[in-house]
């Protein structure tokens, strides 16, 4: 008897979960209009956007390039207007840049010594006497 009144609890409590409706305290951001612009105030090129089934578009800011040698690198816009940033991750290092300029097609972030500048789907650091050459890849 007990075992069914603990089944019928358990029944009824997975019942009334499965009718919420989620979270209704989470506010979700709504990106649908959102484009980022240049600092002409052309659309910027060299940000993506992801647009699901129903047209509705929303920044994606992660990315895995491929450098010339193979590897892959995990780079990741901040398109904070107040912090614009990339972040470069590849073994166990993570590099982090200041946007410095943008125009319609290219976007410049730097720190100290280094440089990483967007075109498109490729991303040039400059470290030094160093350049490196990152291709974003389709993954």
């Amino acid at each position: 008897m007990i075992k069914k009144i603990i089944a019928a609890c358990i029944i009824s409590s997975l019942i009334i979960a499965c009718k919420k409706e989620g979270n209704k305290g989470i506010i979700k951001a709504d990106f649908a209009n959102t484009e980022i612009l240049a600092d002409n105030g052309a659309v910027d090129s060299t940000i993506a956007y992801n647009t699901d089934i129903n047209g509705k578009k929303s920044v994606k800011t992660d990315y895995v390039y491929r450098a010339t040698d193979k590897s892959l690198v995990k780079v990741v816009f901040n398109y904070d207007p107040k912090n614009r940033t990339v972040s470069i991750t590849n073994n166990n290092k993570t590099f982090v840049l200041e946007k410095s300029e943008a125009k319609v097609n290219e976007t410049i972030y730097k720190k100290d010594d280094m440089t990483a500048t967007v075109k498109g789907d490729s991303l040039i650091i400059h470290q030094g006497n160093n350049i490196i050459e990152l291709e974003r890849t389709k993954i």
